[in-house]
Order: C-alpha cells, then sequence, then structure tokens
C-alpha cells in the first residue's frame, strides 16, 4: 500500500541515515553488544552528519527542522539497520523538547550546542526501584538550599545512564502535594554526590546502555531547573505523546522488518519438497500479519501527520503505542516460529529482534498504562 507522509526532502535524509549507518555503526555493532555500549565517538559523528537535533534552532546548531517525520525517518532506519544499540531516538525525540520548550536563553546557549554536536549525551531520568508508571509516586528529592537544589535519591533503568551528560531528574519539590509538587531538574556530568551504579544486565538491546544513577547530597544550581517548580508533571504529560509516538514508529518499522525478512524466508526455505510459505497455514498467517502491519503504519502515518499540526491527542499516543508495540512483539514471535530451530539461533536476525522488542511494550508506559488512558477517555 503506498503511503503518503514523506516528501522528497525526507527521503534525501533518509539516505544520508541509511549511509550514515551503514558506515558508523552496522560493522561495529556486534562489538557494541559484546561490550554492553556503543562508541562514545559515534555520537560525535552522529552530530557531524547533522543526524542529532534536528528540530533545534540552527542558532545552537541544530537542524530547524520542525517535522516529526525526520525524527521518524532516523528512527525507521535505526531500526531497519539493526542497530538497537544507539540511544538517538531517546536523545532527539524524549529529552530534546526538554530542552528547547522548557529552558532559558542561558541554558539554551548552555546546552544545546553539545546536544546538536553529539559531545553532550542525554538521558531523562523519570523511574525508581519503587515507582515506574507512577510518576507522582517518585522519591527522589530536591531542597532548595540558597543559590542551588539539593537532590538526593535513586534512578533505575535510566537509557543513555552511563555515557550521559546531561540527565533531566524528576524529582519532588514540594513532598505531600503528589503531582503537583513535582519538578524537572538538570544534573550535570561529574556533579559531586552523582554517580552511576552498574550496568544493568537486560533481555535485549545488549549495545543500549542502561543505569542506575544516584544522588547523595548533589548539589546543582537553581538555575539547572527546567520549567516552572512544582509544575514538572505536567511538563510531563505534555512531552509523553511525542515519546509514545516514537516508541510506535520504531515499533512498526521493526514489526515490518521481521516481516520482510520471515517472507524472504518462507520463500526459499523448504519442507516435505516446497517452500514453507506456499502451505496454507503459513500463507494464511502471513497475510494476517501483512494486513495489520498495513493497518497499523497507516494509523501510525496519520499520528504523525497529527503531531505535526498540533492535534495530536495524549488518547491516540496511547492508541498508537500500545497497538503496534503489542503488534511488534505478536510479529515477532509468529515469525520467529516460521524460522523454525534457526528462529532460535541468534545469528538470525529475528531472534535478536524478537529479544530487543520485548521492552517496547513496558517502557514509555506499558500497555495497561495507555489502556487506563484511553478508557478514561470514554467517560467510563
Amino acid at each position: 500500500m503506498q503511503q503518503h507522509l514523506y516528501e522528497p526532502v525526507h527521503e534525501e535524509f533518509r539516505d544520508l541515515c541509511r549511509e550514515f549507518l551503514a558506515r558508523e555503526a552496522v560493522p561495529y555493532h556486534d562489538r557494541w553488544e559484546a561490550e554492553g555500549i556503543v562508541d562514545r565517538d559515534v555520537w560525535r559523528k552522529a552530530g557531524v552528519a547533522g543526524l542529532l537535533g534536528t528540530d533545534v534552532d540552527p542558532a545552537y546548531g541544530g537542524g530547524g527542522q520542525r517535522d516529526f517525520r525526520f525524527n521518524a525517518v532516523l528512527a525507521e532506519e535505526v531500526v531497519a539497520a539493526g542497530c538497537s544499540g544507539l540511544g538517538f531516538s531517546l536523545h532527539n525525540d524524549v529529552v530534546a523538547p526538554y530542552l528547547t520548550d522548557l529552558t532559558t536563553e542561558e541554558q539554551r546557549r548552555r546546552w544545546l550546542p553539545g546536544f546538536c554536536s553529539g559531545d553532550l549525551v542525554t538521558a531523562i531520568a523519570m523511574s525508581e526501584p519503587g515507582a515506574g508508571s507512577d510518576l507522582a509516586g517518585v522519591r527522589t528529592t530536591a531542597v532548595r538550599d540558597g543559590d542551588g537544589w539539593v537532590l538526593d535519591g535513586q534512578k533505575t533503568f535510566i537509557t543513555n545512564g552511563e555515557q550521559a551528560d546531561l540527565v533531566v531528574v524528576v524529582a519532588k519539590t514540594a513532598p505531600g502535594q503528589g503531582a503537583h509538587g513535582v519538578s524537572l531538574i538538570a544534573v550535570e556530568s561529574g556533579t559531586p554526590g552523582f554517580t552511576r551504579g552498574r550496568r544493568l544486565a537486560k533481555v535485549g538491546l545488549k549495545a543500549n546502555d542502561t543505569a542506575e544513577l544516584f544522588f547523595d547530597g548533589c548539589r546543582v544550581p537553581a538555575a539547572n531547573l527546567l520549567g516552572t517548580e512544582n509544575h514538572g508533571f505536567y511538563h510531563l504529560m505534555a512531552n509523553l505523546p511525542r515519546e509514545r509516538l516514537g516508541i510506535a514508529v520504531a515499533a512498526v518499522a521493526a514489526a515490518e522488518r521481521l516481516l520482510a525478512i520471515t517472507l524472504d524466508y518462507a520463500r526459499g526455505r523448504e519442507a516435505f519438497g516446497r517452500p514453507v510459505g506456499s502451505f496454507q497455514h503459513n500463507r494464511f498467517l502471513l497475510a494476517e500479519l501483512d494486513t495489520e502491519v498495513t493497518i497499523a503504519r497507516t494509523f501510525v502515518n496519520h499520528c504523525v501527520a497529527e503531531f505535526n499540526a498540533g492535534r495530536l491527542t495524549v488518547v491516540d499516543a496511547a492508541k498508537a503505542k500500545w497497538w503496534t508495540t503489542e503488534l511488534q512483539n505478536r510479529v515477532a514471535d509468529r515469525c520467529l516460529q516460521l524460522h523454525g530451530g534457526y528462529g532460535y539461533m541468534l545469528e538470525y536476525p529475528v531472534a535478536k529482534a524478537w529479544l530487543d522488542g520485548r521492552v517496547q511494550t513496558i517502557y514509555g508506559g506499558t500497555t495497561e498504562i495507555m489502556k487506563e488512558i484511553i478508557g478514561r477517555g470514554l467517560d467510563l
């Protein structure tokens, strides 16, 4: 089915992304998987190539394209290349709006040039050992003390956590006020009292560094507050649809890639003297998956267009996030099964994609939370 989301300029950017990944990521990704982290230099190379901060004002070194289609193209190509260790989407899709829309001019000049050049890797610290989807339940505190904030607490499951030079920390600045007492504070690498714990061993996404972060009397300047004090929960709610849309884009791209790999395998692999794809059960299964993936692609493209127009709702972002990520996992499971024993071998891309994709229904808000958001929108 022909899609109409992208224009020639986006396809030109796609070629750039594809060439960059083939040159700077694909040859090294197996090593990154073994080491549990990507080379820091790939971030700087991505900055030079213009892949970071595409929607940041050119005055700070960005691309100046307030068009999420560029973000989507990069996410799709990272998935297509199988380079799941790269944390570019977290940097571009999730953290960027906090640094462009909630910052002062001084903060923008301090952080955005490095953000765009790849010299400053970013992360956002929401989850805690006792607070995942319940952002109002965070226990990390930030107490105002003179000309600074003193942070105490722990964060976990932080993507880019090991390499991050700047972390947007969700902290309680008015304990006892629930969602009305949360603020966002930027903590820079090297700040006394800020330490990183062990590199977390995950089921998939082996090359994508995920870490625990600790704040013990961590003192940061008062000027590192992002947005409005005690308004952090609302800043998060405003930006989560963008994060969830980015996850949905990657989910559809992953499902498309898995389906293409499996169709090729089903045409060439023979059993009982005929291609495995020619058996009616398998043919019907692949027809079902192809239909569902096409429908998912159409809806996600619609959501990208709605986001660009400023009309993407929290509910529609939740629909896109849960449906596409559950579909991604279903496609991965069925495609692995169709590969037989080979599907269980990590040398086959379907096995790695099966492992990497499992977390998609968890981070950015679990499927259950997405359904709760949608259900509330039904006035039930």
